[in-house]
C-alpha cells in the first residue's frame, strides 16, 4: 500500500465518500458535497458559455474576421439577458420565440428520420425460419407489430386482437426490463470505478 501524495485525489475521495454518506442517511457531508457540486457545474457552465458563445461566436467573428452578417445572432443572443429584468423580459421572447420555431424546423425531419424512418427501415427484415438470425427478425417483427397493437386503443382488445395486445405487453415488459437492468449495471460500473479509484490511485492498492 502506497498513499498517494496527490492532494487533488484526496479531495476527490472525500466528496465520494460525502456523496455516498447518502446511503446511510441526509447529512451535511452530502448536502456540502451536491452544494459543491452545483456551483461548480455552474461555475463551469458559465465559462464554457464566455468562451464559446461570446469569445468565439461575437469577438472573433467580429474583430478578428470582420463578419457582421452576425450581427442578428449576436442581438438575439443579447436579448435573453433582459429576462433579468421585470419590466424589459419581454424583449427576450423574440429570441425564445426564433429559437423554439428554428429549433422545431430542424428537429422535426430529424426526429422523423431517426425515430421512425429508421424504426420503419429496422423493422423491414428478411423471414427465413432455417437459421437462427431469421428467428430473430421474426420475433423482432412479432414485437414491433405487437406492440403498436398494444397501443391501438380505437378497437376493444379482445378476440385475436386482444390477445395479439397481450403478445405487445410481454414484449414491452422485456423492454422494460432491459432497460431496468441496464440502468441498473451501468449505476454498478460508475459504483466499482470510484471503489477501484480509491484502492488504486489513494491508497496505492494493487488489485489487478
Amino acid at each position: 500500500m502506497h498513499l498517494s501524495p496527490n492532494i487533488w485525489v484526496w479531495i476527490a475521495v472525500f466528496f465520494t465518500l460525502c456523496i455516498y454518506s447518502f446511503l446511510y442517511k441526509d447529512n451535511p457531508f452530502y448536502k456540502f458535497a451536491e452544494h459543491v457540486v452545483v456551483g461548480v457545474s455552474v461555475g463551469y457552465g458559465m465559462v464554457m458559455w464566455w468562451n464559446l458563445s461570446v469569445v468565439q461566436r461575437c469577438w472573433v467573428p467580429f474583430i478578428e474576421q470582420q463578419r457582421y452578417d452576425y450581427i442578428f445572432p449576436a442581438i438575439l443572443g443579447l436579448l435573453l439577458i433582459f429576462r433579468l429584468s421585470q419590466k424589459l423580459s419581454w424583449l427576450s421572447r423574440y429570441t425564445l420565440g426564433f429559437t423554439v420555431g428554428a429549433g422545431a424546423g430542424v428537429g422535426l425531419p430529424l426526429t422523423i428520420q431517426a425515430t421512425i424512418l429508421k424504426q420503419f427501415q429496422a423493422t423491414v427484415l428478411p423471414l427465413n425460419f432455417t437459421t437462427w438470425a431469421g428467428i430473430c427478425n421474426f420475433l423482432i417483427i412479432l414485437g414491433v407489430l405487437s406492440g403498436l397493437i398494444y397501443f391501438f386503443f380505437s378497437k376493444e382488445h379482445k378476440g385475436v386482437f386482444g390477445g395479439v395486445a397481450q403478445v405487445g405487453i410481454w414484449f414491452l415488459m422485456i423492454g422494460f426490463g432491459a432497460t431496468f437492468g441496464y440502468t441498473v449495471m451501468a449505476r454498478l460500473s460508475l459504483a466499482i470505478g470510484r471503489v477501484l479509484f480509491i484502492l488504486q490511485d489513494a491508497l496505492g492498492v494493487n488489485v489487478g
